[in-house]
C-alpha cells in the first residue's frame, strides 16, 4: 500500500505507542514524541544530490543524520511514503534501508526517476532531497521496418530512423564503403533524402543513434536502384596479331541484371572452338584464340534488361598501337631534343611518322608554329628482335634539331605495319634548355642524351683518354646528326 505523509505519521504514532518500534524497547510509561528543548537537535551529515543512473543499475540514496534521538525518519517520493523509521511502507521489494537509513534501489527503471525526500519528523520538519535521473541507452527503429527500399534511377527516396532514450539520442547516417552524398561521409538527422538516385547510390545505409549511454544503436537499410544497362569498355582499341590471343572486355551494370550479347560487325557471335564468352561479375569477356585476319574489325557488346538497352563498340586490330613517349619532357641540350617512344605491334613496323612544332607562349595564350613532318624508316642494321610479355614492343628514338634555346615544343607520332597506320599518339610537350645555362653543363648532358634512349651502336662511349672535358664537344658534334633507330625489345 502507498500512504500519504500524514497517514504515515498517524500510523507510526500508533505503532510507537503499542510496540515502541522506533526506540527498539517497550516503554512502560507514556513518552513525549518531541524531546525537550535542552537536547541537541538532529542534523543531516549527508547532502542532497542529483544521481544519474543507467537503467538496470543499483544505487543508494544517502540519509545520514546526527543526534537523531527519538525522532522518526521518513522516506517519501512526492506524497507517497516509502519508509517510516525502520518500517518499509512500500511493497516494492527493490527498495530497502541499508547502513541505517540510506535508501537502496535495485534494478532502477525509467519510472523511478524523480525527487526522493528524506525527512526528520521534528518540529522544524527538516528535509533532504535527492533527484534521480534514469539514463536509458538508445533504441532505434527504421523505416521501412523490413530494412529494404527500392527506387528507380532519377527518382528520389527518403530513409527514416526514429530513436528513443535518455538523453535524447542524436541520429547520424553513413553508407557502408562510400560517402552518403558523394561529399560527406556522415549526415545528421532522423531522415535521409536522396535526389536523382543512380546506381552509385545503391547499397547499404546505416542510421546510428547515440546518447552517450552504452554503445550506439544501429539499423541498416538497403537501397536498391533500378536502372537500364550501363556499359564501360576496358579498352576501345584492342591490338593483337595473327596466331595470338585477343580479349575484349565489357563492364556491364544493370538492375535488374542484363543479358549480354556480342557482335562482330553485325553478326551475332556464339561460342566456338576458338571463341569463348565468359562472365566474371560485372565483366563480360570475349576471348579469341589463334587470331586470323578475318577476326579483325569492329565488335560490339549489347546489354538488355526490362528497363532498356545499351551498346558499346570496340575495335580488334593488327595495326600498331598509339605511341607512348618515354623521354623526359625537359631537354638536356639547348638546340636539340632526343625524343623516344614505344609502339606495340606484332608484325614488324614498316615506317613511322613524326610531326613536331614550336609553341610560342605568353601570359594569356599560346601560338603554335608550323608543323615539321618527318617520315622515319627502321634501320635493320641496328634492330634487335624480342617480345615483352605477349605484345611486340618497339622502341625508337629521334634527335630533333635545330631547336631554339628555352623553347616549348609539341610532337605526335604515328606508326605503320602491314595492316596499316595505327592511331595518332596523344600530343606530347617538351622543352629545350635555356641559353643562360653553361656550356659545360650542356656538354655533360649531351653525353647523357646518348643514353638510355638514343642508339649507341657503332659509337664509342669511352672518354677517359680525352685530354680535356671541352674536347668532348668536338668528338660528339659530328656524331649527333639527325638519326632514327628502331629497337625491338
Amino acid at each position: 500500500m502507498n500512504l500519504s505523509a500524514k497517514q504515515a505519521v498517524i500510523l507510526l504514532v500508533g505503532l510507537l505507542a503499542v510496540t515502541g518500534a522506533v526506540t527498539g524497547s517497550p516503554q512502560p510509561q507514556r513518552r513525549e514524541l518531541q524531546p525537550s528543548s535542552s537536547r541537541e537537535q538532529p542534523r543531516f551529515l549527508s547532502r542532497g544530490q542529483t544521481f544519474r543512473e543507467v537503467i538496470g543499475e543499483t544505487l543508494v540514496l544517502p540519509c545520514d543524520v546526527q543526534d537523531l534521538g527519538s525522532y522518526v525518519i521518513l522516506w517519501r517520493r512526492g506524497t507517497v511514503v516509502l519508509t517510516a523509521g525502520n518500517l518499509m511502507i512500500t511493497r516494492d521489494e527493490r527498495f530497502r534501508l541499508i547502513d541505517g537509513f540510506n535508501l537502496e534501489i535495485r534494478n532502477v527503471r525509467p519510472q523511478d526517476a524523480g525527487d526522493y525526500v528524506c525527512s526528520i519528523g521534528s518540529a522544524e520538519n527538516k528535509e533532504q532531497t535527492h533527484t534521480l535521473e534514469i539514463l536509458v541507452p538508445p533504441v532505434i527503429r527504421g523505416q521501412p521496418a523490413g530494412g529494404s527500399v527500392t527506387a528507380r534511377k532519377g527518382g528520389s527516396v527518403t530513409l527514416e530512423c526514429k530513436a528513443s532514450g535518455n538523453p535524447v539520442p542524436t541520429i547520424t547516417w553513413s553508407k557502408k564503403g562510400a560517402s552518403v552524398t558523394g561529399r560527406e561521409n556522415i549526415v545528421e538527422g532522423f531522415s535521409l533524402t536522396l535526389e536523382q538516385v543512380d546506381r552509385r547510390q545503391a547499397g547499404a545505409y546505416q542510421c546510428s543513434a547515440n546518447n552517450g549511454v552504452g554503445p550506439p544503436a544501429t539499423f541498416d537499410i538497403t537501397l536498391n536502384v533500378l536502372y537500364p544497362p550501363e556499359i564501360e569498355v576496358e579498352r576501345s582499341w584492342v591490338h593483337s596479331g595473327e596466331g595470338y590471343e585477343a580479349q575484349l572486355v565489357c563492364i556491364v551494370h544493370a538492375e535488374p541484371p542484363a543479358t549480354v550479347q556480342w557482335y562482330h560487325e553485325s553478326i551475332l557471335l556464339d561460342p566456338t572452338e576458338r571463341r569463348s564468352i565468359d562472365t566474371r561479375g560485372a565483366k563480360h569477356i570475349l576471348s579469341i584464340r589463334g587470331v586470323r585476319s578475318e577476326n579483325f574489325g569492329n565488335y560490339s557488346c549489347v546489354a538488355d534488361n526490362s528497363l532498356g538497352r545499351a551498346k558499346k563498340y570496340m575495335e580488334l586490330s593488327g595495326r600498331p598501337s598509339p605511341a607512348t613517349f618515354l623521354s623526359e619532357p625537359f631537354s638536356r641540350g639547348r638546340d636539340f631534343y632526343n625524343l623516344s617512344w614505344e609502339v606495340t605491334s606484332w608484325p614488324p613496323l614498316e615506317e613511322a611518322r613524326l610531326l613536331w612544332r614550336r609553341v610560342q607562349m605568353n601570359d594569356s595564350l599560346s601560338i603554335p608554329g608550323k608543323w615539321h613532318d618527318v617520315i622515319l624508316a627502321p634501320n635493320p642494321m641496328t634492330a634487335t628482335v624480342g617480345f615483352l610479355g605477349k605484345a611486340g614492343r618497339h622502341k625508337a628514338s629521334y634527335v630533333i634539331r635545330p631547336l631554339q634555346p628555352g623553347g616549348a615544343y609539341e610532337a605526335v607520332v604515328q606508326a605503320r605495319n602491314r595492316f596499316g597506320w595505327g592511331e595518332v599518339s596523344d600530343l606530347y610537350k617538351f622543352y629545350t634548355r635555356s641559353a643562360s645555362e653553361s656550356l659545360l653543363e650542356e656538354v655533360n648532358d649531351v653525353m647523357g642524351d646518348a643514353g638510355p634512349h638514343a642508339s649507341t651502336k657503332g659509337m664509342s662511349t669511352a672518354t677517359h683518354n680525352l685530354p680535356h672535358r671541352t674536347a668532348i664537344l668536338a668528338v660528339l658534334l659530328p656524331l649527333l646528326i639527325v638519326s632514327c633507330n628502331f629497337a625491338y625489345i
